[in-house]
Order: C-alpha cells, then sequence, then structure tokens
C-alpha cells in the first residue's frame, strides 16, 4: 500500500463519534423523494442525492471529512473481502447493498485526492414493467425471440439495466424457460414465476462475464442475461451462445445504434472483422439504444429510445458496413411499418408535444444541425412570441 493511499481501518479516529450511522443516513437520503436516483457521499460536502438530473444536498446531514467517507465505505462493504481488496488494489469497488426490507443499491466506492468517494445507484424493489417505464411497445416482440443476441446500449445511469430488467420480467410472465442472468452486481432481484431464474454475481458466483458465459452454455438456458459485453472474449462467447440456439441479452456502454456495431466490429482484429460482421449480421435481433432527458415540467426524466431491428436491409448494412446512403440510421428512419425508430425523430416528437424544452432535446440528439432544421416552425414560432413580451 502506498503511502498517500487512503486506509480502511478500525482503528480510533480523531473524529467525534458520528451523529448518524451509515443506515440512517441512507434512510435520510431517501425521504428527499421517490425519484431519487442516486446518493453521493463526497469528502468536503454534505450527503447529495440525484434528483431529475441535478444533485440537491440533504437537509439536516453534516458535511463529510475523509474519516466519515472512510467509515461508510467500510460499512458498506462489510466481510466482503474482494470488495476491499479491490479498493486497496485497483483504487475502486463494485459491490451492491441492501437496506433491510427498505431499498437496494448498486454501489461504487472510489479513490481520490488520498480519500474515499461513493456513489450508490439506488435499485426499485420491485422489478419495473413495461408500462412503468413507458416502452415502446414494438420492444414487447422481443419476448417471441427464441435466439439471437438483443443489446440494450446507452451512457452510464441511461435506464439499460431497468429495460433489461422489464423484458426479462415480460418472459418470466409469458414463457416456462430457464433463464441464467451474470450481473456485476446482481441488480434487480428476479423470483421464480413461470421461469426459472439463476442470477449469478460476478467475484462472488463466478470470476468473469466470459467463464460464467461459456459455463451457461451446458446450463441448458433458453435466455441468457450478460449485464455489460466488457471484452472480446465476452463478445465471441455470446456470438456462440447466439448461433446455438439462445437468446443472449445484454448491454453496451455506446451512444447509438451505429456506434454499437462498430464498438463489437471494432474490438476484434482487423483479420477477423469480416467475419465478425457476417456473423453478427446473422444473430442480432434488435439493437435498443437510449438516452435520459430532463423534462420540461421538471417533475421527472424521460427516455429516448431508438430502435435498430435485424430486417434484410439492416442485415446488409451490419455485414457490408455502412456507405453514403446505405447507413443504419437511414433504415431505422425508413423502418416505422418494422418498429424501428431514430433518436432524433422521437425527440422531435416529444420537443412538439411539449416533453422535453427545445434546448434540452438539441443537446440529447444526434445530430443537432439537422434537427434545428426539422423544428425550425417551432424555434420561429417560440421566438415571435417572446418578441411580443419584449419591451
Amino acid at each position: 500500500m502506498s503511502a498517500s493511499e487512503p486506509a480502511l481501518s478500525s482503528a480510533p479516529s480523531p473524529s467525534p463519534t458520528p451523529v448518524f450511522t451509515t443506515d440512517e443516513m441512507l434512510r435520510t437520503m431517501l425521504k428527499v423523494s421517490e425519484k431519487v436516483s442516486d446518493l453521493i457521499f463526497s469528502p468536503g460536502r454534505a450527503p447529495q442525492v440525484e434528483l431529475n438530473s441535478a444533485l440537491v444536498a440533504v437537509p439536516g446531514l453534516p458535511t463529510l471529512m475523509p474519516v466519515d467517507t472512510r467509515r461508510i465505505a467500510g460499512d458498506l462493504m462489510g466481510n466482503n473481502e474482494q470488495a476491499t481488496t479491490s479498493l486497496r488494489e485497483k483504487g475502486s469497488a463494485d459491490l451492491s447493498y441492501s437496506l433491510a426490507r427498505e431499498s437496494r443499491f448498486r454501489v461504487n466506492i472510489f479513490s481520490q485526492r488520498g480519500s474515499y468517494a461513493i456513489v450508490m445507484r439506488v435499485i426499485p424493489h420491485s422489478v419495473p414493467t413495461f408500462e412503468q417505464l413507458n416502452l415502446p411497445p414494438q420492444l414487447a416482440d422481443i419476448t417471441k425471440l427464441i435466439n439471437g443476441i438483443v443489446l440494450v446500449t446507452g451512457p452510464t445511469g441511461s435506464g439499460k439495466s431497468s429495460t433489461l430488467a422489464a423484458i426479462i420480467n415480460k418472459v418470466n410472465l409469458e414463457k416456462a424457460w430457464h433463464i441464467v442472468t451474470i450481473e456485476d452486481p446482481i441488480e434487480f432481484l428476479h423470483p421464480h414465476k413461470q421461469c426459472t431464474i439463476h442470477q449469478r454475481e460476478l467475484h462472488s458466483d463466478t470470476p468473469s462475464f466470459a467463464l460464467a458465459l461459456r459455463a451457461a452454455l451446458r446450463q441448458a438456458p433458453k435466455v441468457i442475461l450478460v449485464g455489460e459485453m466488457r471484452d472480446r472474449e465476452t463478445m465471441e462467447i455470446a456470438l456462440e451462445a447466439a448461433e446455438t440456439g439462445h437468446l443472449v441479452m445484454s448491454t453496451l456502454h455506446t451512444t447509438d445504434a451505429s456506434k454499437t456495431v462498430e464498438r463489437i466490429i471494432g474490438t476484434f482484429p482487423i483479420s477477423d472483422q469480416h467475419i465478425i460482421r457476417i456473423r453478427l449480421a446473422k444473430s442480432f435481433r434488435y439493437i435498443i439504444s437510449q438516452r435520459l432527458m430532463p423534462k420540461k415540467d421538471k417533475t421527472g426524466r424521460v427516455a429516448a429510445i431508438e430502435i435498430l431491428k435485424s430486417t434484410i436491409r439492416t442485415r446488409e448494412y451490419v455485414e457490408k458496413g455502412e456507405n453514403e446512403g446505405k447507413t443504419l440510421l437511414d433504415a431505422m428512419r425508413d423502418g416505422d411499418l418494422d418498429g424501428m425508430q431514430c433518436f432524433d425523430d422521437v425527440i422531435e416528437r416529444m420537443i412538439r408535444e411539449g416533453v422535453v424544452d427545445i434546448d434540452t432535446g438539441l443537446g440529447y440528439s444526434t445530430n443537432p444541425g439537422n434537427l434545428r432544421l426539422q423544428l425550425a416552425d417551432l424555434i420561429d414560432a417560440q421566438r415571435a412570441a417572446e418578441s411580443e413580451f419584449e419591451p
């Protein structure tokens, strides 16, 4: 351990005994709103919650010192030796934490400026449904698939895990299948309904996604959920699983459908990329990309969802690559009847319906220039209305 590295220790601390226990602090933070998405503990600031994409200080909680965040980190990790080792050797640790009978969290503890900071993602008590997430109804067709790959992509905090959980839940209600999930850490707890579901957590149940995914091929599942396709080996085995009759669902941190295909292909050596294009074109069923945007009325966030579906046209573009006039974006724009949609068309509709404001929509769009042209009539009308009130 380096001299500058913060240490977790039960040794006496010079600071006074804390007023709040860790669990009491968590309960106080959750009471701020039912829409709290993240809890943040940082030295030099009072605990904060993220609410509607903005950080809010929690009234009544004291400013945290480095000794406080160290204590909280220790409480969250408990006897989790893997997390403790990861934090000490790698500077960060991922784990899950439960507040008895109240809430569950996905936790990341990391070292910064010689102290610890903590971010906790709130996991809802119940598995979300399609209706609760307001998912496009055409995504219900995913539950009719019997093989292939379904990917949900987007930045951190865009709701990928919730969407996958809703899909798994729908399968659980409608099919009598064996489902295996591989997660880091386990987020939503799926009870057995029509399906039998086994959930494996990285590090505690398996050392890696790739090993667990390869083992799953021998566990007779119909559906395999992989929390994230992080490396080439995991992608390779996922393709193999899809080709051998399994339905594989996973996530990637990519911004849209086109970038997702580029990311997968680019992970492999140039000599292998042609065959990977062919395999991916045959295996993918849906690429669903998400962006969470603040609502215009400031009551929460809404998801803009892009949907790329496997069709003769999209398979050709994946296999042969995109060219001028032959892009996946073109296919999505023309694919209404197949249930496809692209970000900018969805965002334009949300702006016109008053769900999000113009500036927010442009900020989250794929091509702000083109979207601005599509909204020219609305922008002109808004400027005319504003000019009437100018002195």
